[in-house]
């Protein structure tokens, strides 16, 4: 390709995690690496393909679509070109050329032993301004994300009762007693689906007694999504001593988030309460596998700082990760995606599960130490989308201050108490 634009060594050291490797490495790399061109509108990459390749754009731009439509663009030169494009696999996005665009392609298995390779530098002496900063825990947290980026990550697996559950839901044929068979053969969930529907959120004017009697009282749909919030305690749990805190502190959070979506929801009308309830408790599940990958370094993590980066900038993208994998619907992958942007719109023109979340996630952290970070509420487009709520600032407080006891009984019903 006579049109190609030379790569330096400098043009290389520009991209991450490239900046880390060597010249002698830069070379090898470039030599196994390969220059690919594509045409204006030309696929490049499919969304749900592992082709273990690193596509680092070197000209041009490109669209990236997600799954519920979205769309982003990135230029080359850009910071957001950076790092290799739409990275994890299999891949979140499909990606197309805007324009004649051009490509450095990578193995990631050949990428990844380059970087363990790698030198650091020493006592903090660099030669280069590109070499500062290369300590030991910048190295760790490179081989972290290659890791990552190459699929060595291990997504957790849905419950069985709770697969079991939903697939019998979702077929048309099924009645109370299969669904109530299907449970009954967990028998602490059984217990726990009974004493939700004994609770002050679903008691009617008797006590259920049995599994079947619980089934009909609640419903299909309701059973499902009970079924699968109880089960997902369970992926939120860890044996290792190093992972328990981080785990109980993950789960904490997701409980009360979730919790907060149930009593948001019941005020909202067509937003079914235990779907946004499902939605708060899984919208940072991408977090479980990333800090069971974390526990393998354990000198990476022993500093928070590193954690919590790993934590911020991956959570998301593993969460997408998770849901698909567990075949969830588009809306609750939306509203994982976008938990934590507080610039979210949805093209819905109702409240959607996203909505739901991003409030609950603002008023989980009113009064914590990530207070300060949160804009007005005002300024939050899924604010303004409950619009059924009414809410301003003291009204948003309000209808979750007059909802306290329901928050805490959702509360205890995800303890299991």
């Amino acid at each position: 390709m006579g049109s190609q634009e030379r790569l330096t060594l400098r043009r290389l050291k520009d991209f991450n995690p490239l900046g880390r490797l060597t010249d002698g490495q830069l070379v090898v790399l470039a030599n196994r690496a390969e220059r690919r061109a594509f045409k204006r509108g030309a696929k490049i990459l499919e969304r749900g393909v592992r082709d273990g390749l690193d596509y680092f754009l070197i000209s041009g731009s490109v669209q990236l679509a997600s799954h519920d439509g979205r769309h982003s663009e990135i230029q080359a030169g850009t910071d957001k070109a950076v790092n290799p494009i739409a990275r994890l696999q299999p891949r979140m996005y499909d990606v197309k050329a805007l324009e004649p665009c051009e490509f450095l392609v990578v193995e990631q298995e050949t990428l990844n032993q380059l970087l363990r390779d790698a030198p650091v530098a020493q006592d903090g002496m660099a030669s280069t301004v590109d070499e500062v900063g290369q300590s030991e825990e910048h190295q760790l947290l490179m081989e972290f994300y290659a890791e990552l980026r190459s699929n060595q990550l291990q997504l957790p697996s849905v419950p069985d009762v709770a697969w079991k559950v939903r697939r019998l839901v979702e077929r048309e044929d099924t009645g109370a007693t299969e669904v109530a068979g299907a449970v009954s053969a967990d028998p602490a969930m059984a217990a726990k689906l009974v004493r939700a529907c004994n609770s002050p959120l679903y008691r009617g004017f008797s006590d259920v007694r049995s599994v079947q009697e619980t089934v009909i009282r609640l419903g299909m749909r309701t059973t499902r999504q009970l079924v699968t919030v109880f089960a997902m305690r369970e992926v939120f749990k860890s044996q290792q001593p190093t992972l328990k805190k981080e785990m109980e502190a993950l789960w904490q959070h997701s409980r009360e988030v979730a919790a907060l979506c149930w009593v948001l929801a019941d005020h909202a009308t067509g937003v079914n309460p235990e779907e946004a309830m499902l939605a708060g408790l899984l919208h940072d599940v991408g977090v479980v596998p990333v800090l069971v990958q974390a526990e393998k370094h354990v000198n990476l993590f022993a500093d928070e700082k590193n954690l919590q980066h790993a934590v911020s900038e991956l959570r998301a993208d593993v969460s997408c990760a998770v849901l698909e994998n567990w075949s969830f619907p588009k809306n609750f992958i939306e509203a994982a995606r976008y938990a934590e942007d507080w610039s979210y719109e949805s093209r819905e023109p109702s409240p959607q599960l996203v909505d739901i979340v991003i409030v609950a996630q603002m008023h989980a952290m009113i009064g914590s130490s990530k207070s300060a970070g949160l804009p007005a509420f005002d300024q939050v487009p899924a604010w303004r989308r409950l619009g059924e709520l009414e809410l301003n600032a003291s009204r948003s407080l309000q209808v979750l201050s007059e909802a306290r006891d329901r928050v805490n009984e959702a509360q205890k019903l995800l303890s299991g108490r």
